[in-house]
């Protein structure tokens, strides 16, 4: 069975060679004319010329035989010791010293930033082959402490032992991270990786300086950073695309349907247009024709909600008037009705009180009754008595009235009627007409109908005393 193979994840590896390729700086030494090569000394210069080996830092040695003067740049570390020190003589950063070679020995370090370029074999959490490619930038912090626990010795690369123990330490790290992870995790968000990977490294180059100054290598770690995740198998990897690019398909194809809707429905927008136009033309026509009645009818409309409003608006002024008309009328009720109950209640307070003045009268007047009865009963008593004398009086008197009166004379009765005739005139009623007839020759005269007139007079008043007269009540003996 044919072997699929994996296009991208081998572009992956190529260009992860080419930028070692480039980071990997290669030189070849060129022989210097007339200077002593380290550990060899000027008698084998004499034999044919040897190419000097390849250096990881470019040092000059100037000199002849013990001495010796070793020229470094200044961006390295130089580590300097001789025979017999316990100390190096120079530690430093681009320090040039004296050299000999038969006591002396030295080490060059750089002190440039270093890249270390990591491609970690992985397995998730699905038990799926993911390839982690990643890149640590560090350098060297504290070269007494470096040189002490690291291996520099290398002189075409100081750098390669260290590089590879990071780089171990490294995979390490992201393989036991990765492992916690699934692909979507991995390939969505790279900062749980980033995060462990300079944990540890930090633990391991820099260690805890606050406790223990003396942990750590020396190193310190610059940037830690994930540049990309690619799964190993390749149906895997298409199989993790599908959803998105069926999705996408999806999307395409909806998009050509929504297209077509649009052109289809264009289509029916114009030929609508088109009827919608030759319609128009009859709308405007008949809208031309009902312009001038709508104009009048809005018109009209539009003063008669005018009016309306005015009319609302006084309306409203009228029951805001009446409101608080009503308003003040209802507080000055309250008002009275206080006042009412003020008077009410002082008039109750006076009631009270002459009640008790009318009791206290009551009895007062009682007794006085009740004396003035007894005095009554006595006046009672002498009054009746003196009108029964005061009656026999009276009557005594009337009989001698009626007496005298019986003895009077005409012509005497007469001149008295005459004397009171106006009196009795008066108490006559007055009749509604009058008719005299005269007969006789002295019909039309006055002096008749005065004769007749005082003759009937005359007549009434003695009838009047032919009735028996009463006095108090009693009639008088015949």
């Amino acid at each position: 069975m044919q072997q699929v193979q994996n296009d991208y994840l081998n572009q992956v590896m190529q260009e992860q060679a080419a930028v070692e390729g480039e980071l990997k700086r290669v030189r070849r030494a060129k022989p210097a004319p007339g200077a002593a090569i380290e550990g060899i000394d000027s008698m084998a210069m004499a034999g044919p010329a040897k190419s000097e080996p390849v250096r990881g830092v470019d040092y000059r040695i100037t000199g002849f035989w013990r001495w010796k003067t070793v020229v470094v740049p200044p961006n390295v570390y130089v580590v300097h010791t001789r025979r017999g020190r316990p100390e190096p003589l120079h530690v430093g950063m681009g320090i040039s010293f004296p050299y000999n070679p038969y006591t002396d020995a030295f080490l060059v370090v750089p002190a440039v930033v270093q890249t270390l370029l990591i491609n970690a074999r992985c397995v998730c959490v699905e038990r799926q082959g993911i390839l982690v490619q990643a890149y640590v930038q560090w350098i060297v912090d504290d070269i007494r402490t470096a040189y002490r626990k690291l291996d520099f010795s290398d002189p075409e690369d100081p750098m390669r032992v260290v590089n590879i123990q990071l780089r171990e330490q490294a995979e390490a790290a992201i393989k036991d991270k990765v492992a916690t992870m699934s692909i979507d995790d991995v390939l969505s968000d790279k900062q749980p990786i980033i995060k462990e990977l300079t944990q540890r490294l930090r633990t391991v180059a820099e260690g805890d300086r606050e406790e223990d100054p003396a942990s750590g290598l020396g190193l310190k770690i610059v940037t830690v950073q994930i540049k990309e995740a690619v799964v190993s198998s390749t149906q895997l990897w298409q199989n993790l695309q599908k959803p998105f690019r069926a999705e996408r398909e999806k999307l395409a194809r909806l998009a050509e349907l929504e297209a077509a809707q649009q052109i289809a429905l264009q289509e029916q927008l114009n030929r609508q247009k088109r009827e919608t136009d030759e319609l128009g033309i009859q709308r405007q026509l008949e809208e031309l024709r009902f312009t001038g009645q709508r104009e009048h009818y809005d018109r009209e409309q539009v003063e008669r909600a005018r009016r309306h409003e005015v009319e609302q608006e006084e309306e409203r002024r009228a029951i805001a008037g009446r409101t608080a008309t009503e308003r003040a009328r209802r507080e000055a009720d309250l008002e009275l009705a206080l006042h009412q109950l003020d008077i009410e209640r002082r008039r109750v307070a006076e009631e009270l009180e002459a009640v008790k003045r009318k009791i206290d009268l009551d009895r007062a007047r009682a007794e006085r009754d009740r004396l003035r009865a007894a005095a009554s009963v006595e006046v009672e008593d002498v009054t009746h008595e003196a009108r029964a004398r005061r009656e026999e009086r009276d009557l005594g008197l009337f009989k001698l009235r009626r007496a005298a009166e019986n003895d009077l004379s005409p012509p005497h009765v007469q001149a008295q009627l005459i004397a009171r005739l106006p009196e009795i005139a008066a108490s006559l009623p007055r009749p509604e007409e009058l008719r005299a007839i005269s007969i006789g020759p002295d019909a039309g005269g006055a002096t008749g109908s005065l004769v007749g007139f005082l003759a009937s007079v005359l007549e009434l008043a003695k009838g009047a005393l032919d009735k028996p007269q009463t006095s108090n009540g009693a009639t008088p003996p015949a």
